[in-house]
């Protein structure tokens, strides 16, 4: 029996700057879990009606060790509708984004930020049709 889906789980120094963050990607917090008062993980998504859709899933929960950005394996990457609008938006809330570029893969573009405990994350924009630029 094949699996149906897959979420990726983080562990991060700071629940609520993650949250921060990643609001500003779209995801929105769907669950939580408080140990003594304190946050210690989240489940995140963005919201879709349509049954069809998967949207996009993170789990975050508390680091029990410092997060060393340099040996983070792993990578996230995302797809959005317009590339460049949402460049142009994380950058106008000061959220240090790479240049877009246009790899064979994702001729439409995609750009690297890279969240506050240096999990790089890569959005990219499928439908060349759509706006994207750079």
């Amino acid at each position: 029996m094949p699996i149906h889906s897959l979420t990726p789980y983080a562990h991060v120094a700071d629940i609520d700057r993650s949250i921060e963050f990643y609001g500003r990607l779209g995801l929105e917090v769907q669950n939580s879990h408080f140990d003594d008062g304190v946050l210690a993980w989240a489940f995140l998504s963005t919201p879709t009606h349509d049954r069809r859709v998967s949207g996009a899933r993170l789990m975050v929960a508390a680091a029990d060790r410092p997060i060393v950005a340099s040996k983070q394996g792993v990578l996230f990457y995302c797809w959005t509708d317009d590339a460049l609008a949402l460049h142009a938006e994380l950058e106008a809330a000061g959220i240090d984004v790479g240049e877009i570029q246009h790899p064979f893969y994702m001729r439409a573009g995609e750009f690297e930020v890279i969240d506050p405990d240096g999990y790089v994350v890569l959005v990219g924009q499928l439908d060349a049709a759509a706006p994207a630029a750079g």
